[in-house]
């Protein structure tokens, strides 16, 4: 249950794009969250937090609380799961050039540039060389304009558990839309703060992990985010998942309190298929012909 229900509360919702009425619900790891009463978008309201700090190479190999246990040894099924999203992306554009914000390691770009001319944006600086050294277009940095430009324009532009993270998503999402291609997608995946088990859980949600998750999207806030920079949501579902096993235990551990235990080579490269049915996969297109 929420540790308050303050309704009145007036921010400006990226979604909603203007300033709407939000209620307070909880107060977590020293940031209050709020919800939009229209839309539903959640938000964390955290001081002092850089992005650039936060994401380093300890985020990808359990140096964080959040994060991953380690992202490097879950490489096998990591490439899997990338694998079937990839085989899913084809459905909507089945080639041309691909970008990738937040690439991590390059595990995705590894399978799809089997049938895209592939590229990546990662903020983490160990993660950018390590996709270089792979042989990959990756720069390290922020999805801002100087770095989308470098690109030019794409046919799919994935973001793969990274819009939560995003201080702005809406910027973010209009500078996407300026660089997709007519009848080109955006692919994103996120958390549904919808769920049931996002509801029923509260602040204890496994995905309610400020100032890791900045944003708590539900179905009609990622349709009102796309409309406000002229995308259609073509399809939004809530997949399974093949989750490495080090992860669950890594994110179970934390839920408990527990200290974390150092994972195995074998845990990281045990895949177990998951779905709570709280996490959504969103296709989002911009149209054949319109603004640019």
């Amino acid at each position: 249950m929420p540790d308050a229900d303050k309704i009145g509360v007036q921010l400006a919702c990226p979604a909603c794009a203007r300033a709407a009425e939000h209620r307070k619900l909880y107060f977590k790891n020293s940031c209050d969250i709020f919800q939009c009463i229209q839309c539903g978008l959640g938000r964390s309201e955290c001081a002092n937090f850089d992005v650039r700090d936060y994401y380093t190479e300890d985020y990808f190999s359990g140096g964080h609380r959040d994060g991953y246990a380690d992202y490097c040894a879950s490489e096998p099924v990591l490439r899997r799961e990338f694998a079937r999203t990839v085989e899913f992306v084809r459905q909507y554009r089945s080639g041309g050039r691909l970008l990738e914000i937040g690439c991590a390691y390059g595990f995705f770009l590894e399978e799809a540039r089997q049938f895209y001319d592939v590229a990546g944006i990662e903020i983490a600086d160990a993660a950018a060389v390590f996709c270089r050294r792979r042989g990959l277009t990756v720069i390290n940095g922020m999805a801002d304009e100087d770095n989308l430009a470098r690109f030019g324009m794409m046919d799919v532009i994935v973001l793969l558990d990274v819009i939560e993270h995003l201080p702005d998503p809406q910027s973010t999402l209009a500078l996407c839309r300026r660089y997709l291609n007519p009848g080109g997608v955006i692919i994103i995946t996120t958390g549904d703060f919808s769920s049931l088990y996002a509801r029923v859980a509260g602040r204890n949600w496994r995905l309610m992990t400020p100032p890791q998750h900045l944003w708590y999207f539900t179905p009609e806030s990622m349709r009102r985010l796309a409309q406000t920079v002229q995308l259609k949501l073509e399809t939004c579902e809530h997949p399974w998942k093949l989750v490495p096993l080090a992860l669950i235990e890594f994110q179970v551990r934390r839920l408990l309190g527990a200290r974390r235990a150092m994972s195995t080579g074998l845990t990281s490269r045990i895949g177990i298929p998951v779905n709570l049915f709280d996490a959504m996969r969103c296709v989002l297109r911009r149209p054949d012909a319109g603004p640019t």
